[in-house]
């Protein structure tokens, strides 16, 4: 089907518009991977895909395809950490801080990165991972290297300078086959979209409302598993487990970033503890926060 169809499909208003198939949602994203429709098309098709609102179906569709593309190594006992890849505009990444804990319960990280997306203008993934020397259980993948052609887009994306259906899909593409997972939603319907887009790709998955679209805690929060298919919700608060971290500045800067995982405050280290424990919940050594936590004294 020419590229055409599938920009009015999502394209034309309320009256027109229709989910795509299954085998044209293969088709269409094959093209946009490939990038044989012209620049404009793909910006046209993602951004009405978005304001048409994308259907669970066409996403977990659009993940076969980029299956097929992706060059995976395997990473056992890893867990994935699903960033946004729009970086962090006001605190500093924890993840550096994770590796040392984890090594005894005989755990890797998983983490992907790429060149800066729409639309937040932070500090990505990336960033830290080519400015710090990560711990030998801390796997960062390049996306450039694992997934050329969705890295690719990133022109054509940033040009559009909005956020697309990628931004969804992207915090999960399990480079390494991982069997756990923990990604961030802020509004609650988004908890049960990605559980029914991403669940079934993983063992266990951790949905937690964290700190800047990332998977990490720095606020009283809530976190969801899918228990035997019901969604159970629970709430972490700092403050029960003694962590009064409050942070300096209003925008962080790199180099701020990278002093404060470099040279860690003893509130920074608890927090660091506090969100360790939730792994430790995502990988099932824990039953719940309090327990990991208790894991770690």
């Amino acid at each position: 089907m020419t590229f055409h169809n599938y920009i009015r499909a999502v394209g034309t208003g309320p009256k027109s518009n229709r989910e795509l198939t299954e085998n044209e949602i293969l088709d269409c994203m094959e093209q946009i991977l490939e990038q044989n429709p012209k620049t404009e098309q793909i910006a046209s098709f993602l951004l009405g895909w978005r304001v048409r609102l994308e259907t669970n179906e066409e996403l977990k569709s659009s993940l076969n395809v980029f299956d097929k593309y992706i060059k995976k190594v395997d990473v056992p006992n890893s867990i994935e950490l699903g960033y946004p890849y729009d970086g962090k505009a006001d605190n500093p990444y924890l993840f550096p801080l994770f590796g040392k804990y984890l090594k005894k319960f005989d755990l890797n990280i998983v983490l992907s990165g790429d060149y800066l997306q729409p639309a937040k203008h932070g500090i990505t993934v990336k960033d830290i991972a080519n400015n710090h020397k990560l711990d030998d259980n801390i796997y960062f993948f390049d996306r450039k290297d694992y997934f050329k052609e969705l890295s690719d887009l990133s022109e054509i994306r940033n040009i559009l300078g909005l956020r697309t259906a990628f931004n969804t899909l992207e915090k999960l593409l399990n480079p390494a086959n991982s069997e756990y997972a923990i990604t961030s939603a802020f509004h609650k319907p988004y908890v049960n979209k990605y559980n029914d887009i991403f669940a079934s790709r993983y063992k266990h998955l951790v949905i937690v409302k964290g700190n800047e679209g990332t998977p990490e805690i720095f606020s009283k929060c809530k976190y969801w598993i899918n228990d035997n298919d019901t969604i159970k919700e629970y709430i972490i608060d700092p403050e029960y487990f003694g962590v009064k971290y409050k942070k300096s500045w209003d925008r962080i800067s790199l180099e701020e970033s990278l002093d404060s995982i470099n040279n860690p405050s003893d509130e920074l280290l608890k927090l660091v503890k506090l969100n360790v424990s939730l792994l430790l919940v995502t990988a099932q050594k824990a039953k719940n926060v309090e327990e990991g936590f208790e894991m770690l004294s």
